[in-house]
């Protein structure tokens, strides 16, 4: 028996209403993301793919269409049944880190796990191991985030978002703030959680280079779908396929 796509998107609009301006960000948007696809949503500025990556990640709701996630519909939940959604099904990577410079990076790290009332030892232990899928140094667990690099930054960004052990990691602009090598090795840190951990990662991007390191792209433009289409060139940094 074929498994249900951990996400489908059936005919989905979004229209933003300002006074008596109507702005339509995403219209009559359709696709499907099975478990373990690493997939590049794809588009310029202004297309509707952070639309899109918001309602994908439990932040916003579509104006009408249908998301199913696991199956369920999730469209027309309330807002804390969305936000438990997003703590527990949903991993997020920023292209500005969104680290508290307060904390030190196993801090940062276990914040997903304080919120989630996870023990505090049980919250060290994952954090840790969170921090090792992510290819972060151990020894700079106990460091604050202005004492990294941009790079190790965004692999804390990496561990946080997968210390829940989340169903799928949604990445916006992850390389944006980053040199070509360095995004690179984030880049490969996601072709080793997608190829060793099985993790669907969705990254948001308007990079080309960036999609060509994902096995799928689906290409946005003026809110609508203007193409979906498997990688067969996937660019491959990782050495653990």
């Amino acid at each position: 028996m074929k498994e249900d796509p951990v996400i489908k998107i059936e005919n989905v609009s979004k229209i933003y209403q300002s006074g008596e301006v109507e702005t339509i960000a995403l219209k009559d948007v359709s696709f499907e993301i099975n478990r373990g696809e690493m997939v590049a949503i794809m588009g310029p500025s202004g297309s509707g793919k952070s639309t899109l990556m918001h309602i994908l990640g439990f932040l916003d709701k579509p104006t009408s269409g249908r998301y199913l996630f696991n199956g369920q519909d999730v469209s027309n939940l309330e807002d804390d049944q969305l936000a438990l959604l997003r703590l527990k099904k949903v991993g997020f990577v920023f292209q500005s880190f969104n680290l508290i410079w307060r904390k030190t990076v196993i801090e940062n790290v276990s914040l997903p796990l304080f919120y989630a009332k996870v023990p505090k030892e049980k919250r060290l232990i994952l954090s840790q191991e969170s921090l090792k899928k992510a290819a972060f140094p151990e020894k700079f667990i106990n460091y604050y985030p202005n004492q990294i690099s941009g790079g190790m930054m965004q692999r804390v960004a990496i561990a946080r978002s997968l210390v829940n052990d989340p169903e799928i990691i949604l990445a916006d602009e992850p390389t944006g703030n980053l040199d070509t090598k360095t995004g690179d090795k984030v880049l490969e840190t996601f072709q080793d959680l997608n190829f060793q951990n099985g993790k669907t990662i969705i990254i948001i991007t308007h990079e080309s280079y960036v999609a060509e390191h994902c096995q799928r792209i689906i290409h946005i433009r003026d809110g609508e779908l203007v193409g979906d289409e498997i990688n067969k060139s996937q660019k491959i940094i990782s050495n653990n396929k």
